[in-house]
């Protein structure tokens, strides 16, 4: 008989690296920035153990997989161990880790439970009780199988000899190779026999074997007469035995007599060269298949998510009971199913979390979803339910046409949760759930806000009072103190004197005339625009007086304060590109101006680090959902009269991320379109970058009555009988104001689906005569929905409309150039949008436009703070009015947010102030402390 051929498993193991390695290669091509990650866990410092370490980290940089190698000192406790473990288990950069055995600590440590820490979708090594356990019941495909037998398989693949019905012997019965190896043959349909040091029959039971892998751990212990003609001779053994020829005086010998083996098997394995090599690339290959699970599992846009069923009611029951009759799904579940890694969520409780931002790193390569706005014609006081038709659209497309779908929504404030309209989380059966999170604080969003703010308005006011009482040395010296005997500037310091011209860095090497430069803001009170805020609605803080303390020496002035929501910092959150850009912006708002007529910023108060360590949490958006399940980012609420009314740029881009090319992303713009809508197109998208595919525009049956000279609406009062019967006259009379509407998305180039939302007191003949005038008026499309009593059911008609026009050709096209002048771009969005025959700046304007042209602040784009209530500044002008001159009563800049906010006719700064005594239907159950009544 001839001798038996040699299996290599240097051969054979460079064969499959070259394979993993194209298969990285194309891995990479697909999922650009992708790599496979392994990390090699040790404790102590083994010889032998860092040889074995160093063989894998040399095979994965070869391969291409990205390594990483952790060491623990040999005083590592168990403790320490298992941390190290969770932080791996919880990393998705890595797909496989091995924990390198034994473990050399001088501390107890029970290696059974640190290989069962370690998760099993990344236990390459096989190695865990639930991967043992998956292998032992035949779950082949589902576990990771230790590297040594899957090597052994791997090599008796290469005889071509088939498993399936031969008799196979493993000697050894280790978990790590003979335990496994039984399992895997007879998987693979061999008759296995486990033989181990007690089996007494053991030359009998060899001599049986057509397949005969040893793995006992002792040298040449198995005889080349024991050998069955023609059997393939698989031996794992890694033994020394002395020999005085070799240098070291010893030779390394498997578990079989191998030169008298090799005359009876017809395959056989050598050592070292056989085995060995295999062990090494079966990792590599349980590594890239890990990573390929993983990629399976997480391919971005590729969702897998669990819909709520709705129990719907008639009568509609309130939204309170609506939502706490809900279970919404843990959200860290929410989380996992549109691909977020956990890493990648901080949990506020069950069932709302904040996204960190390095999901868009991840993501940067992955295509944008479809990008569609929702906004309305000009409500009645009460509102016609965008936010409802949000929250119904993305319910039809995600729970019922299966479409990855995003709602991005804005945070309410408390002040109109209490004082005005009740909470924002839409209505009926289209909520963001739970309603009453929603509505009250969330995660502190808006409370950052405004700590932030005030920190800036006492800051101001703290300077006035410091420069006004102190000399130019001693402000100096309270400035750049002397810590230790060394003065220093801070890097903001650095930026005023660079703004100043002052190119020194030494701080005793300014000239008298410098310190007072720099020291000198030198702020004129009467131009002061930063105001102090809160959220709440109280109307009695509109003008205050304050310094009125005797420890202020008499320098008091005429203050206000706003509401939070309208707050720069609360605009510059919604722009925001991240917290680099954020900060940036933090530092550009402008807070008053100089003597001179110079701009004041907050990084010349020195507070741009202190305003982005409060809102370094804040720049996060926040995941929630609907009460059928959908996701739904909740980020910033900047008011849309004197701020642009959109929620943030960040949301938005990472929802779009996250549903992929085919998805859709659907956020709301504030009130009417003439304001929201306008604002979304020439502020938010302009600083985006992104380009809407679809506005839909939300009409009522009741807004058009009004629009048709119905009287006038009130909250808290019965409708008036014109509202409640049929009149198609009002409606069609009316439908001028839609009309325009639809004109005004079309003037930017964007396909336009008007949503009839429905109301129990329209009738079919009002809501078909509505659905005529939007195509007429050039719509794509217009569809009657009743989602507020059906949920997502009752936006099917609106989905598939936006789900068609968004394949519709879309030109999109800014209203206004930046660099035109300030007059003239009000004008055009005078004339243009709202339907003006012309604009009247009055002085205080115009001192304005010279102002901020002067400082530099003339190209930025333009923000109306208007009626929302008319399409005019007369918020008793309804339909579509024209002719009237619209009066620019002043000009603020939000320089930090970008925009100049023009204020027209009467327009309040403090919107949103209760026109009633308020009484609060909410109340707290003391027992099970759930919120009951009514937003």
């Amino acid at each position: 008989m001839a001798p038996a051929e040699i299996l290599s498993g240097k051969i054979v193991s460079g064969q499959v690296r070259e394979r993993l390695k194209q298969q990285v290669i194309e891995m990479t091509e697909k999922f650009p920035g992708f790599r496979p990650g392994l990390a090699i866990l040790q404790v102590g410092n083994r010889d032998d153990s860092n040889l074995y370490i160093n063989m894998k980290l040399k095979a994965a940089a070869e391969i291409g997989i990205s390594a990483n190698h952790i060491k623990l000192p040999n005083t590592a406790t168990e403790a320490d161990v298992l941390k190290c473990i969770a932080s791996l288990n919880a990393d998705p950069a890595v797909h496989g880790f091995i924990v390198q055995l034994p473990l050399d600590s001088n501390k107890p440590i029970n290696t059974e439970k640190i290989t069962n820490a370690v998760a099993p979708e990344k236990d390459v090594d096989g190695l865990s009780s639930i991967n043992a356990g998956k292998l032992s019941r035949g779950d082949l495909g589902d576990c990771f199988i230790p590297c040594t037998p899957k090597g052994c398989m791997e090599l008796i693949r290469q005889t071509g000899v088939q498993v399936a019905g031969k008799r196979a012997v493993v000697i050894g019965r280790s978990k790590i190779v003979g335990a496994p190896m039984h399992d895997l043959l007879l998987w693979n349909n061999a008759t296995v026999t486990t033989c181990h040091s007690k089996t007494s029959t053991l030359a009998e039971e060899v001599g049986k074997a057509d397949i005969l892998v040893v793995a006992a751990g002792r040298a040449e212990m198995v005889k080349g007469e024991w050998i069955k003609p023609g059997a393939i001779v698989i031996d794992c053994g890694i033994n020394h035995v002395p020999d005085s020829t070799k240098a070291s005086g010893k030779r390394v010998v498997g578990d079989v007599a191998y030169s008298s083996a090799k005359e009876k098997a017809s395959f056989i394995t050598p050592v070292p060269g056989g085995v060995g090599p295999m062990t090494v690339a079966m990792l590599m290959q349980s590594t890239v298949e890990s990573a390929q699970r993983f990629l399976e599992k997480f391919q971005p846009g590729k969702w897998t998510i669990q819909y709520n069923q709705l129990t719907l009611k008639i009568p509609v029951p309130s939204d309170i009971e609506i939502s706490k009759s809900c279970m919404p799904k843990p959200i860290d579940q929410v989380a996992k199913e549109v691909g977020l890694f956990p890493d990648e969520v901080e949990l506020y409780g069950q069932t709302k979390a904040k996204v960190q931002l390095s999901v868009l790193r991840r993501l940067q390569n992955q295509p944008d979803g479809k990008y569609v706005v929702v906004t309305g014609i000009t409500p009645t006081p009460l509102g016609e339910g965008k936010s409802t038709t949000t929250v119904g659209l993305v319910q039809a497309l995600g729970a019922h046409l299966h479409q990855n779908v995003f709602a991005c929504v804005r945070q309410p404030s408390q002040g109109p949760t209490f004082g005005i309209k009740g909470g924002a989380a839409g209505g009926g059966y289209c909520q963001v759930v739970p309603m009453e999170e929603f509505n009250l604080h969330l995660t502190g969003d808006i409370h950052a806000i405004t700590a932030a703010n005030n920190l800036v308005a006492a800051a101001i006011d703290a300077r006035m009072f410091h420069e006004q009482t102190q000399s130019d040395q001693a402000l100096y010296n309270r400035l750049v103190p002397s810590v230790n005997g060394v003065r220093k500037f801070s890097d903001i310091q650095i930026r005023r004197l660079q703004k100043l011209g002052i190119n020194k860095t030494d701080p005793m090497a300014l000239t008298k005339e410098e310190v007072n430069a720099f020291v000198r803001l030198d702020i004129d009170p009467g131009t002061i625009t930063w105001q102090r805020v809160l959220d709440t609605n109280d109307r009695f803080l509109r003008k205050i007086t304050i310094g009125q303390s005797v420890t202020e020496k008499g320098f008091s002035r005429t203050a206000q304060f706003d509401i939070t929501v309208s707050s720069e910092i609360m605009a510059v959150l919604a722009l925001a590109d991240g917290l680099d850009d954020m900060k940036k912006r933090f530092g550009r708002m402008v807070v008053a101006s100089s003597k001179k007529g110079q701009p004041v910023t907050a990084d010349d108060l020195g507070v741009t680090g202190a305003l982005a360590v409060l809102m370094k949490d804040t720049v996060k958006p926040n995941l929630m959902q609907t009460l059928e399940g959908t996701p739904v980012f909740v980020h910033a609420g900047p008011f849309a009269n004197i701020a642009h009314g959109n929620s943030s740029v960040l949301a938005d881009k990472i929802a779009l991320k996250l549903v992929g090319k085919d998805g859709f992303v659907v956020t709301e713009a504030g009130f009417g379109a003439d304001i929201g809508m306008e604002k979304f197109f020439n502020i938010k998208c302009r600083y985006s970058g992104l380009r809407p595919h679809v506005v839909v525009l939300v009409a009522t049956v009741r807004a058009l009555k009004m629009h048709g000279g119905g009287p006038a609406v009130t909250a808290g009062v019965p409708l008036p009988k014109e509202y409640t019967e049929e009149n198609l006259q009002l409606v069609a009379k009316g439908c001028s104001n839609l009309n325009k509407q639809i004109q005004n998305a079309r003037m930017f180039g964007v396909p336009v689906v008007v949503a009839v939302n429905a109301f129990k007191t329209d009738t079919k003949a009002e809501l078909a005569l509505v659905v005529q005038h939007a195509k007429q008026a050039g719509a794509f499309d217009a569809v009657e929905c009743t989602h507020w009593a059906e949920g997502g059911k009752g936006a099917l008609a609106l989905a598939r409309a936006v789900q068609r026009a968004s394949l519709a050709p879309s030109n999109f096209k800014f209203l206004y150039n930046v660099e035109l002048p300030v007059v003239d771009k009000i004008r055009i969005i005078a004339q243009q949008v709202y339907g003006a025959r012309d604009i009247e700046l009055l002085p205080e304007a115009q001192e304005k436009v010279a102002l901020y042209t002067k400082q530099g602040f003339g190209n930025l784009p333009i923000c109306m703070a208007k009626t929302h209530l008319s399409l005019s500044h007369d918020p008793e002008q309804k339909g579509a009015p024209t002719g009237f001159v619209l009066p620019i009563r002043d000009i603020r800049a939000s320089v930090g947010a970008g925009f100049l906010y023009p204020l027209v006719g009467t327009m309040s700064t403090m919107p949103g102030l209760p026109t009633r005594p308020c009484f609060y239907d909410i109340d707290l159950d003391p027992v099970s402390g759930e919120v009951n009544g009514l937003f």
